[in-house]
């Protein structure tokens, strides 16, 4: 996907998000199939924060790295992981659960209120227009390592941002099925 694809359904994935919001109480927001699973509110607050502190964060680093170094092709940059290569081949994660222990560093805090998401979702999609016309000229070699999937250029960090919510949603799905079953 190009930068103007990606933005498409960037947009048409926040619309979605948002929309799913009417559909639930803040309480609802807040419920939790076990102690140790995300409620929806933590889904999304983990899907904002994600975007906002690492995904977007990192290409722009990489945009910002490739003007001040120029190319870096000469010097050592962190390679794409194996699961890095099958995730960009595949356009997108595997439908498949990704676990990782609860911990204060990585699980997201309980959502205030639905318009803190609503504004949130709406930061991430303002923040992703901004950096969008940068991201073509970035140069592909400028690389910062993300923990599973190894080096990842501008361009790479960008589209996890649209890969990121299309993953999300089967973890949507059973969260939803799972409040329906509260009711």
């Amino acid at each position: 996907m190009n930068t103007t694809e990606i933005m498409q359904n960037l947009e048409k994935w926040t619309n979605y998000y948002i929309e799913e919001l009417d559909g639930y109480s803040e309480d609802q927001l807040k419920l939790k199939p076990s102690e140790e699973a995300w409620s929806l509110g933590q889904m999304y607050v983990h899907l904002i924060q994600t975007a906002l502190y690492m995904q977007l964060k990192n290409a722009e680093q990489c945009r910002i790295g490739s003007e001040a170094e120029g190319d870096p092709a000469e010097t050592e940059m962190p390679v794409k992981s194996e699961v890095g290569e099958a995730v960009f081949n595949l356009g997108g994660f595997p439908p498949m659960r990704i676990q990782v222990p609860a911990s204060p560093q990585y699980t997201p805090s309980q959502a205030e209120s639905k318009q803190q998401l609503v504004d949130g979702l709406q930061a991430v999609l303002r923040r992703a227009g901004e950096l969008a016309p940068a991201m073509n000229e970035a140069s592909p070699h400028y690389k910062i390592a993300h923990p599973r999937l190894g080096g990842l250029n501008a361009a790479e960090w960008f589209a996890l941002v649209e890969m990121h919510y299309r993953h999300h949603l089967l973890q949507k799905e059973r969260l939803q099925a799972f409040i329906a079953e509260c009711q």
